[in-house]
């Protein structure tokens, strides 16, 4: 077996997946046979600057390269080959966010990430133009705040993009973009299969008077589908990925897509009726629609799949953060202690831990709002564990309460699909590192969403293997052959999963847990920051 493997690699029969996750950028190679063959890593953290959340460009070039160097470097380990080349790459990335570049490909501004909840007057004023709801966090509702802010950059922008397409642009000199993380920066319209060009009118002449010299049309990314083209990695690219000088130039590169669209792929969630959710340091829910919603929902972003699907995607920018902080806490204690925590077996002895708990939590109550929560209008991170005197506060019911909470903003923006505009969902995929702990993850989301959630062998792959996936389909793909075929028919063929049906209880418990959490929520932000101030004092 390995020797066919290395016959692939030698041959260039493989297909390269990077994806810029919030916490981790990780680098996926795959087969032929869809199986990953080698993998690399690069852990990160977000930087809160000068008030908006970022991170700066070296830490997006290191990380880079150093996870392509441990890929490569495990290549040559288990196989004895130099890795000199690929069947074809793609790069993948949190969607949303803000990166402006000027005419000489200077970054304007410290890129701002999907986590900034700093445009709600932009982003009103669009949704109301539009008459479509523009999310916080979307590329256009960041051009228009600093537009609203008469921000000095803004005359300068040549070319407005997301992570993901900084990086295809940047090592094949392409400035274009998936369709599904083109959704995310401006309104696609689904019979054009290209931004809404009666938006990009309204949007120009909204503008018009400040008398910039750029057309919203003429700065954004060409908006690609899934399967074509989007450009070759240059020799100034290839030195970039790979210093040492080893990889090959031309390589062939797929549409650089979204970590929504990398989710829908890596579970098989492209098809209309079918959904995932994606949990990491945010959390959604992506459901492949019928047919349009009858109104704009603010919770609701209307994206699409990487081939051009419409999608409702419900998006909580909090989840795992104020988890994984907790638990740090507890492997500190167990450190001072003087034992060595590992955290694979940290992280599946307290969250089995919640499978005993108390239907509800035992009273106790948590927002893990580690940063602003548009979708309950939360401006500012405010993390917060509130007991009352009678509540049953164990290990046991500390973590489900933590667990309930990291699902239940998602909870709020679910119930506008499935109860006022009664989407039907024939499945729900999860996929993310919560779900390496067999079983409880599953059944926290289960309770929450009251829907029964599978997870496949391949839900530990995560997004890089979805975007080597994508990077697969674009030479491998038969003619005419569509993405949700190719995946049903040949990656997703014989995959193994799990599915945990909703227990009555715990659907019962969660409902008691959100009704205390929806009361919590009626306290004005206001409250809760003079509360915190006083608190610091």
């Amino acid at each position: 077996m390995d020797q066919n493997i290395k016959q692939a690699i030698t041959k260039g029969e493989t297909a390269l997946g990077i994806e810029f996750g919030s916490t981790r950028i990780k680098a996926v190679l795959i087969d032929r046979r869809f199986e990953t063959i080698a993998s690399g890593s690069y852990e990160w953290e977000n930087l809160l600057a000068d008030g908006y959340w970022t991170y700066n460009l070296t830490d997006i070039i290191t990380g880079l390269q150093t996870a392509y160097s441990e890929l490569k470097l495990e290549v040559e380990q288990k196989y004895g080959v130099k890795l000199q080349t690929v069947g074809s790459i793609g790069f993948s990335a949190m969607m949303h966010g803000y990166m402006a570049f000027d005419s000489a490909g200077e970054l304007l501004v410290p890129f701002r990430t999907w986590r900034n909840a700093t445009t709600g007057a932009a982003a009103k004023a669009l949704t109301d133009l539009f008459q479509f709801n523009i999310p916080e966090r979307w590329s256009i509702a960041h051009l228009y705040q600093a537009i609203l802010n008469e921000e000095q950059h803004v005359p300068q922008v040549d070319y407005v993009t997301t992570l993901a397409g900084y990086i295809h642009w940047l090592l094949t000199g392409s400035k274009a973009l998936g369709i599904g993380d083109a959704s995310g920066m401006f309104p696609i319209d689904e019979a054009a299969q290209d931004y809404n060009a009666s938006m990009i009118q309204q949007f120009d002449e909204l503008v018009a008077a400040k008398g910039y010299p750029w057309k919203l049309n003429d700065i954004l990314p060409k908006v690609c589908n899934a399967g074509e083209h989007a450009g070759a990695l240059t020799a100034a690219g290839a030195a970039i990925l790979d210093p040492s000088g080893d990889l090959q130039a031309g390589i062939p590169l797929c549409p650089p897509e979204g970590d929504a669209g990398t989710g829908m792929v890596a579970t098989n969630s492209v098809r209309k009726r079918t959904g995932n959710i994606s949990v990491g340091t945010s959390v959604f829910a992506m459901i492949v629609l019928e047919k349009d919603l009858s109104t704009v929902y603010p919770e609701i972003d209307m994206v699409t799949t990487p081939d051009g699907s419409p999608v409702g995607m419900v998006h909580a920018n909090n989840c795992s953060s104020d988890i994984n902080a907790w638990l740090s806490l507890f492997r500190e204690f167990y450190e001072a202690m003087g034992q060595k925590a590992d955290a694979g077996q940290l992280f599946s002895v307290m969250f089995n831990k919640a499978l005993e708990a108390d239907p509800d939590g035992g009273g106790l109550l948590s927002y893990g709002y580690f940063s602003g929560e548009n979708i309950t209008g939360i401006e500012k991170g405010r993390p917060l564990f509130v007991r009352s005197p009678e509540s049953r506060f164990n290990l046991a019911n500390f973590m489900r309460t933590h667990l309930f909470t990291a699902f239940a903003a998602l909870r709020v923006g679910m119930d506008i699909l499935t109860q006022k505009e009664n989407v039907n969902i024939d499945s729900i995929l999860a996929h993310g590192g919560l779900f390496k702990t067999p079983v409880v993850g599953q059944k926290m989301v289960a309770a929450a969403l009251n829907v029964p959630v599978s997870v496949m062998s391949t839900a530990g792959e995560g997004g890089a293997w979805g975007m080597a996936l994508l990077a697969a389909y674009l030479t491998d793909k038969e003619e005419q052959e569509q993405l949700d075929d190719y995946l049903a028919n040949k990656v997703f063929k014989n995959a193994e999963g799990q599915e945990i049906k909703p227990d009555a209880s715990d659907v019962q418990g969660f409902g008691l847990f959100m009704e205390r959490y929806m009361k919590g929520l009626a306290i004005e932000q206001a409250a809760v920051d003079h509360l915190v101030e006083n608190w610091r004092e």
